[in-house]
């Protein structure tokens, strides 16, 4: 993996502000540092299938809990691996999934 340079913008979700689903919203953002360790572990691991699939979840996870800004991301990464597209388009594209987690946080903008 490539080092990362992580950004000062942070990413909010459309719904991190709704009283009903707040807490929600947050318990994703908690599990994002997992959730992007399982994906690291399947490249680790060359295991393309893993890493699909988790890429693939993630993204439809990250939709429904209104982290749009991460499903273009997500998007390539996933279609990277079912292509097996060479290795560093899809390091690339792990690299630039794990920026974008670290910068989500539940709530919104100050």
């Amino acid at each position: 993996m490539s080092e990362l340079t992580v950004r000062s913008e942070y990413v909010y979700s459309t719904l991190g502000l709704d009283p009903d689903l707040g807490d929600l919203v947050e318990m994703f953002v908690e599990e994002l540092p997992s959730r992007i360790a399982m994906i690291q572990d399947c490249w680790q691991r060359a295991d393309m299938d893993g890493l699909g699939r988790a890429a693939h979840q993630l993204k439809g996870a990250a939709g429904s809990y209104g982290f749009e800004e991460l499903t273009p991301s997500l998007t390539r990464l996933d279609h990277n691996v079912r292509m097996s597209r060479p290795e560093a388009e899809i390091v690339s594209s792990i690299d630039e999934v794990a920026e974008l987690c670290q910068r989500a946080r539940a709530g919104g903008p100050e």
